[in-house]
């Protein structure tokens, strides 16, 4: 397994308006690994993803984000995307009137141009679709519907999951992906992710729930509060969280 260095973050503070969110994260994530970040709402869990993804109004007001050596924090939002860096929302949005296909060839179509590659042949686009909907269990008829409209929980979570299978990021953020979900739900989410884990990739689980974590077993345990990462360890934390919560931090 190559240990090499994903995504290095030095001292990282941000601001939203006037109000400071993160006031100084350090973090180190290598290939192979599987990190959870755990915190209370309003710990910054969420501006930590919208960082790393170039969501706008941000401000970096100190700090740096590297991700294989490049200065993340100079690269676009597409340009994150297109290097490897995948986040699986919180809320998925609809897209009326785009089916599943249609928008998943257009992002593959732009992520191969990004990287100098020839286009994808439509007979090799829809056998790597039929493949990876086959991975995360998902009917062939889900290739025709519009993305995300008329989709439970549990079906805009596989979709997103198919999506992250499609695009084979080097970097996957799962941002609150387990919020409001049943058990079945979560499995979907857990299977998904750890079939696609391989020892060149990495994850982040952004979540304040333990329960997806008993299905995703990470290897790290980051507990953020106020905007500050408060505790590292592994699964014990986890225990220490569902024991009493939070306030012990």
């Amino acid at each position: 397994m190559s240990h090499e260095i994903l995504l290095k973050i030095s001292g990282l503070r941000v601001r939203v308006a006037d109000r400071e969110i993160l006031g100084g994260i350090d973090l180190e994530i290598r290939r192979g690994e599987i990190h959870a970040v755990m915190g209370p709402n309003g710990a910054g869990k969420s501006t930590l993803a919208a960082i790393l993804t170039g969501k706008p109004n941000y401000e970096v007001t100190d700090g740096s984000v590297e991700f294989l050596g490049r200065d993340l924090l100079a690269m676009k939002p597409e340009e994150r995307a297109w290097a490897g860096i995948f986040l699986s929302f919180q809320y998925p949005i609809e897209i009326p009137g785009v089916s599943i296909t249609n928008f998943m060839k257009t992002a593959i179509q732009a992520q191969r141009k990004a990287r100098g590659q020839e286009p994808m042949k439509a007979g090799d686009f829809l056998k790597l679709m039929k493949e990876k909907m086959a991975l995360v269990q998902m009917k062939p008829e889900f290739a025709k519907r519009e993305v995300n409209v008329g989709f439970s929980g549990g079906e805009k979570k596989r979709n997103e999951i198919f999506q992250m299978a499609m695009l084979n990021p080097i970097l996957s953020i799962l941002d609150e992906t387990d919020s409001g979900l049943d058990v079945d739900a979560l499995k979907i989410v857990a299977d998904g992710v750890d079939a696609l884990h391989t020892p060149e990739t990495a994850a982040i689980i952004i979540t304040h729930y333990p329960k997806l974590l008993e299905y995703l077993r990470p290897d790290v345990v980051h507990v953020l509060k106020a905007g500050r990462i408060v505790a590292t360890g592994g699964r014990d934390i986890i225990d220490r969280i569902e024991k009493s919560g939070f306030e012990q931090f």
